[in-house]
């Protein structure tokens, strides 16, 4: 294959490319769109595949539109892939790769995918300015931004894209800094702009002690990445640290109300201002988070898919709810209220205590710490671990809703939760491919696909979450 072909774009792939063929090979290609003809430079080459850059757009398409960000597009911030195709076409595209990945991966001949949701604040469309979380990485001279696009190629690259750094040797300009991210909240923009004045003036005391002093406790801190998280109903902020040897920043944000910690490479936190966690507000309920805690980077969206989750299980008000990967309580804390019974299982420790903390007012809730497969095991085998706080052996399970990790539930926790003969099974997915592998298995396992209702947390990235309605019909 020539290194710089001309391609017909004609479909979508689930990482955001578009897709074309060229000389027997399928050829992905960034920031193009289907319908569009391109020049395109090869770049990765293998047996059936090819990756290109895009040179030069010969035929545009009717979708394309100008980017607002001026930090979009090739070698560019990698946050982002799709400002540059209109919005509406967005959703079209996230439709076709749900069911794309479902019937290609899942084996679902005709996926019963929905038209994707849209979210809307108060304002109107909320296309940008959603991001409630964000996780910023330092440059060499420590502006904060993301990594450029294409970064990430190869082993040690992997890893520094993993742990937010850059890896020994590589170039500091792998990291795109930005003045301003479209994706963020507001609230997050003003942390944004505070921490840059703040670094600044640490650097300007850092160079003055370095002068006065060769103390090792004089030398200047080295920020790896900066996480950034806002409740936006209720307006706190908080600020988590990652420092080269752990070390406490010589500032803290004093121009806005923000709480400030410091994680360090162990995962342990140590406050420096204000309490390590925030509050959020989510379907009437108040939902502490602490630094290390998931919770949905986008809140409109945690709102619409409670409500959603509600009326896709149908409840009645007497069902005994099983809540897996229930993190800080998003769903089964929500939905208490409206069943008989909440059975959550959570692993991580920060998310089991904030679990604990937002469950306090209620008496229908039991949360088990451990892995879904241990606790799954236990509850199909009729076991009571901790009489304090598991709920009765052999108890039968009316409704499931699962919150996997972007690697899926697997095979383990979908075979235990045949063996409870769940008979209705609610998963919220955040990965479309691991979506369609889990569904295979649950297919086999006895259920019936009945629904995926995809919702568009992140609109000008090709993510997508869905809410996939399973029914036991075999087991």
């Amino acid at each position: 294959m020539t290194n710089t072909i001309t391609v017909t774009l004609t479909s979508i792939a689930h990482g955001g490319e578009a897709i074309g063929h060229h000389a027997g090979k399928i050829v992905f290609v960034p920031y193009a769109i289907p319908g569009e003809t391109v020049q395109a430079e090869i770049v990765e080459e293998k047996q059936r595949w090819a990756r290109a850059r895009l040179v030069r757009v010969i035929k545009a398409s009717s979708d394309r539109t100008l980017p607002p960000c001026p930090y979009f597009g090739p070698s560019q911030c990698s946050g982002c892939q799709w400002q540059h195709i209109a919005y509406g076409r967005q959703l079209e595209f996230k439709a076709e790769v749900v069911a794309d990945q479902l019937r290609r991966l899942g084996g679902i001949a005709e996926p019963p995918v929905l038209e994707p949701i849209a979210l809307a604040d108060e304002a109107g469309l909320l296309d940008y300015r959603y991001r409630n979380h964000a996780q910023l990485v330092a440059d060499a001279t420590d502006r904060l931004g993301y990594l450029r696009d294409g970064v990430g190629q190869g082993a040690a690259r992997s890893e520094m894209r993993r742990q937010g750094v850059r890896a020994p040797g590589q170039p500091a300009h792998d990291v795109m800094a930005v003045d301003e991210c479209l994706l963020l909240h507001p609230l997050l923009n003003e942390m944004h702009s505070a921490l840059l004045a703040g670094i600044a003036e640490a650097e300007a005391a850092d160079d003055r002690l370095e002068e006065d002093s060769t103390e090792a406790s004089a030398l200047p801190v080295i920020i790896r990445r900066i996480n950034l998280r806002a409740g936006v109903n209720t307006g706190q902020r908080l600020l988590a640290f990652e420092t080269v040897g752990d070390r406490a920043p010589g500032f803290v944000v004093e121009e806005l109300p923000v709480r400030c910690v410091v994680r360090r490479r162990d995962g342990s936190i140590e406050g420096l201002v204000g309490e390590p966690w925030i509050e959020e507000e989510v379907a009437g309920r108040t939902f502490r988070i602490s630094a290390n805690s998931f919770f949905p980077s986008n809140t409109v969206a945690a709102e619409v898919m409670v409500d959603l989750a509600a009326e896709m299980l149908a409840l009645q008000g007497h069902e005994t709810l099983l809540d897996g990967y229930c993190g800080v309580g998003l769903y089964g804390l929500s939905l208490a209220g409206q069943v008989g019974q909440v059975i959550a299982i959570e692993e991580a420790e920060a998310a089991c205590d904030d679990f604990a903390w937002n469950a306090r007012d209620l008496d229908n809730v039991t949360l088990h710490e451990g892995t879904m497969e241990e606790v799954l095991a236990a509850l199909a085998d009729g076991l009571d671990g901790d009489p304090q706080t598991s709920s009765s052996g052999g108890e039968k399970i009316d409704l499931a809703l699962i919150d996997p990790p972007r690697s899926g539930a697997g095979p383990e926790v979908v075979q235990q939760l045949a063996r409870l003969g769940v008979p209705k099974l609610l998963y919220v997915s955040c990965d479309p491919a691991t979506l369609a592998r889990d569904a295979r298995l649950l297919v086999a396992a006895g259920y019936t696909l009945e629904q995926v209702q995809p919702i568009d947390m992140f609109p000008q990235t090709f993510r997508v979450e869905s809410l996939a309605l399973f029914r036991l019909t075999a087991p």
